[in-house]
Order: structure tokens, then sequence, then C-alpha cells
């Protein structure tokens, strides 16, 4: 039975990577020793990981000014590294989210924190519209997207201050201008790589503004001048990053990722709105998320959730359950998921209400 995987991350990847990285595990460009033994200085893997910055710049056309940084620790240690290395005095957080709300709670620890919005009022099922930004803030920043609500900001915002987005799990879904930005970051399981490796995209001219002492490992600077060598890096996610950019540049770039990524998104929407059985948790259609898509059972069928949940896993659906905080259904739909796996869930959607 062939299998569907929906999970929410770490998540589905491409073939190509899957096979191009289990084959440089078995022998490293040639070298007959496993990618998971070799020094990170030998020329081979140097070579990879100056490719790999590269053509992540490539792919997400990265203007001059910026540098792209490979680090560990995930996302949730950029949610301190940031405010160290530019929070003075305020910073200005929009919340829209579980992990907004983390992101802010860290940066509390280096000065004040102004919430500019937050959707927590409806369980983070929309995004806040219509607020305004502190003008003598240090930064804002945002949450691109929602895992766990299913929500997403689709537009680069135009702000009058630094703008940092933690964009983990829709970076490489769609064109981004990252002129707008003065950092974006994320954790590559989403869309890139295996969990272990975190990437941040750093407009050099924002540093070196705090008067704070910044720690060596968590200074920005550390890592662009050193080329995300400083430390031994996270090897074998850096490999598999690197075979995830040649697959996307191979299969026509990020116009071509964002149009497939839309059309599973409206598939998958437009069958949950005109179900007799399921409902979507986002209501406004600019709010949905086109990596994450959340659904719940309408009320007079919700007794039925878990003997759907347990009929859709014996279809071959992995990892539709819903984050604990919302419930009901959750079906992240990356750049490599297939819109045929996405036309499968709504077979087994469809196939289960008809018997009920």
């Amino acid at each position: 039975m062939k299998k569907h995987n929906f999970s929410a991350g770490p998540s589905i990847l491409p073939d190509f990577t899957i096979k191009n990285t289990a084959e440089a595990v078995l022998n490293f460009a040639g070298t007959g020793l496993s990618l998971l033994e070799v020094s990170h200085r030998g020329k081979e893997f140097v070579a990879v990981m100056d490719e790999t910055r590269a053509l992540f710049k490539e792919v997400l056309n990265v203007p001059a000014g910026y540098e792209v940084v490979f680090v560990g620790g995930g996302a949730s240690l950029q949610f301190c590294m940031v405010p160290y290395n530019l929070m003075n005095k305020k910073a200005a957080y929009l919340i829209t989210g579980e992990w907004a709300n983390k992101a802010a709670k860290e940066a509390k620890l280096f000065g004040e924190v102004v919430e500019v919005a937050s959707s927590k009022d409806k369980n983070f099922n929309y995004i806040p519209k219509g607020w305004s930004v502190p003008t003598d803030a240090d930064y804002l920043h945002i949450t691109t997207n929602n895992t766990i609500y299913g929500t997403e900001i689709k537009k680069d915002l135009d702000v009058n201050i630094p703008l940092v987005a933690d964009a983990s799990s829709d970076i490489f879904s769609r064109p981004m201008d990252i002129s707008k930005y003065a950092i974006v970051y994320g954790g590559a399981q989403k869309n890139l790589a295996p969990a272990g490796l975190t990437f941040a995209i750093v407009r050099e001219d924002v540093l070196g503004k705090v008067e704070r002492p910044i720690p060596t490992m968590l200074n920005y600077k550390t890592h662009m001048e050193k080329e995300s060598m400083f430390n031994t890096p996270p090897v074998l996610p850096v490999y598999a990053a690197l075979q995830t950019l040649k697959w996307l540049k191979q299969n026509g770039g990020l116009e071509v990722m964002h149009k497939r990524n839309n059309e599973k998104a409206e598939l998958l929407y437009n069958a949950i709105d005109s179900s007799k059985m399921f409902k979507a948790t986002v209501n406004d259609a600019e709010d949905r998320s086109i990596m994450n898509v959340c659904f719940v059972m309408k009320d007079e069928y919700a007794e039925l959730e878990k003997e759907f949940q347990a009929f859709a896993s014996s279809k071959g659906m992995v990892d539709i359950k819903g984050h604990r905080s919302v419930g009901g259904f959750r079906a992240s739909i990356y750049n490599a998921m297939p819109i045929e796996s996405v036309k499968a869930l709504i077979d087994v959607m469809n196939e289960f209400t008809k018997s009920h």
C-alpha cells in the first residue's frame, strides 16, 4: 500500500534528495568513505558547503549585502539569537501562533517587547489586520506560516523598521523579496532538509549596533566570517539541503513551486469547504496556509473523529492528526508532496463521508 506522508515536520522530502543523500552515506563524492565519517574540513565537504550556500542564494534570489549562514539549535535558538544581535531596548512582535509567542517570550529577556497585534482571541485562526509598528522599535518579528493553526502571511510586508521573519515552514514555497527583510531564519526540516540544520539569511548592515557583548556562538558575525564552518556543521543535513536546492532549480524554481503549492491547497480547501462532514479551522481564504491545511469534523459528526483517523491511516494517510491545541486533522502539503497524494486524501474523505 502506498503511503502518503502528511507529517508537519520532520516531513516529506523529494525522492531526489533522499536517494542522493543515501548514496553519499555509502560513498561520498567517490572517496570510498561515508558522508557520516568524512572531515568537514576536507576539500570534498568544503565544496558541498560552498555550493549549498551559493545555490541557496540563487534559488531564493538573495540580493547583495546579505549572507546565508547554517547553524544548529533549530529556529528555537534563533528566538534568542535575533534579540541578542539586534535588540537594544525595544522590539515589536506580531503574535500569530505558538512559535511567535515563544519567540516574543525569549525577546523579553533582552528588553521591552511590544505586541503589535495578536490572534490569540480566536485560537490563532486568522492573521491580524490594521496594526501599526512602533517606529522606535529595533525590529519587527513575524512568523510567516503557522504549522499548528494553518495560517500564513503570504506577502512580504512593507515596514519602516528592520523586519525579521521566522520562515521555518514556508521557506522555498514561494518567491520572497528578501530585500524587505533584515533577517529570515528557520529550521530546515519542512521544505529543505532533515532536522538538525537551521538557516539564517542576514543583512550585513543590521549587525554591530548593540552594546552588549554577544557569546561567540550566538553572534551572526562569527558564522558569516567563518562561512558556516566555525565549528563542525550538521554535515548530513547540509548535503541533503544541497540536493533539495538542486531539485528546486531543476523543477523550475520558486515560481513553479508556488503555482503547484497553490493548486494543491486550492484542491484540498475546496474539497473541505464543499464537504458535508468536514470544515476548515481558518475561514478567511486570504489567511489560509498553503503548507498546512487544518480541518475538523462538523459538530454533528464530532464523535467520528477517531474513527476517521483510523480509517485514513488504514488507507495509507500518514500523520494527518491535528495538533493537540487545535484537534481534528492537519494535512501538511510541503513542496515535495505530489498532488496525487492530495487527491488520495480527498478520495478517503469522500469515501468515509459516503459510508456515514
